[in-house]
């Protein structure tokens, strides 16, 4: 699994990156093409995406896997 504390990490970044965009969870949903339920559940730290949709959120947001889901300490 992963460790809660990276979940909450990964999904304070995302909801960060997605309001700077200005746009809801929804948008951001329909780009990646994923549901809105899902996109909450990464921001909240519940789940953390499949490799497929880490590579379509760091595309999305033009920045790398490693920058968004795998920081150095």
């Amino acid at each position: 699994m992963y460790d809660t504390v990276d979940g909450i990490r990964i999904g304070k970044k995302i909801k960060e990156m997605r309001i700077q965009k200005e746009m809801t969870a929804e948008e951001l949903a329909r780009a990646l093409g994923t549901s809105s339920s899902a996109v909450n559940m990464y921001e909240c730290g519940q789940r953390i995406p499949r490799d497929e949709i880490k590579i379509k959120i760091a595309d999305f947001f033009g920045a790398s896997v490693e920058a968004i889901f795998y920081p150095k300490q």
